[in-house]
């Protein structure tokens, strides 16, 4: 039966995937002001509204310099125009960040929590979800706004923007921990947040870091065709935030999180019979 009570903004890869996940309402319209999006409120109804509106460049965030306008109304107006519907409204925001906004040391750092202050502005992408974050997370403490960060999705279906498919068509890989959030855990995250009336951020992350090549191993195991080449990370000359998000936040609300190593061998089998 679909949860009419939820409406999703933002029918890209994330947003879909969780329409599926949790049958609820999508909306098929464009939000450009604070009108299109107050219509859609008042055309749905919801009492919790999911913003997945957002814009990660035509074929990977460094092209987010070449439509600035399109990607700071993306990541930042549009994130702050929802929260203010919704304290007007009187319903709960559900804002899906990236955690992607980090500097990260891997020989000093621990893994990033919530409260960290957000500090990786080499990108311009990074920067507009840093904006947003930071207001959404100050309105938190007296609204209800969850902010659920997710970081280099992998899902059990092939798309684009599922991790596993890139580095299926990439062929090189680096070979750093890194956080990740597998798709199905998400979901279940999702609902559970959403049950016990979370807000703030919270790190939506599986347990641990995921070095590449363990991803295309376990691809390997059922498709041994298959062959990828590791390269150091210079080579690829580019701005890119490489980190370990904490999960202690999100296990202090009970909900159990799997280690990433739990889950690869589940997801490549089921993205294999897509």
């Amino acid at each position: 039966m679909k949860n009419n009570k939820i409406l999703i903004l933002g029918k890209g890869f994330i947003g879909s995937r969780i329409r599926e996940a949790l049958d609820c309402a999508i909306s098929e319209e464009k939000i450009r002001t604070f009108q299109d999006a107050e219509a859609q409120v008042e055309q749905y109804r919801p009492q919790v509204l999911i913003n997945c509106i957002g814009y990660t460049g035509l074929k990977n965030i460094d092209h987010c310099e070449l439509d600035k306008d399109k990607t700071l109304a993306a990541n930042t107006f549009i994130p702050i125009l929802l929260a203010e519907i919704a304290l007007r409204q009187g319903i709960k925001l559900v804002h899906i960040s990236s955690g992607c906004i980090y500097q990260f040391d891997y020989s000093a750092d621990q893994p990033i929590r919530e409260e960290e202050e957000q500090d990786f502005f080499d990108l311009y992408y990074s920067r507009t979800k840093i904006y947003a974050e930071r207001v959404l997370d100050y309105l938190s403490v007296r609204y209800d706004i969850l902010i659920p960060r997710i970081r280099i999705p992998l899902d059990e279906r092939p798309h684009p923007r599922n991790i596993l498919t890139k580095l299926l068509e990439y062929k090189k890989v680096i070979d750093l921990p890194n956080s990740v959030t597998y798709l199905p855990d998400f979901f279940a995250a999702l609902e559970h947040l959403l049950g016990i009336g979370a807000r703030g951020i919270y790190n939506v992350v599986n347990k641990g870091g995921l070095r590449f090549p363990q991803l295309l191993e376990a691809y390997k195991k059922y498709a041994p065709g298959f062959n990828y080449e590791v390269i150091d990370f210079k080579q690829l000359n580019l701005a890119r935030t490489n980190l370990l998000l904490s999960t202690e936040k999100l296990e202090q609300t009970g909900f159990k999180v799997r280690a990433i190593g739990e889950v690869l061998e589940e997801c490549v089998k089921k993205y294999l019979k897509y």
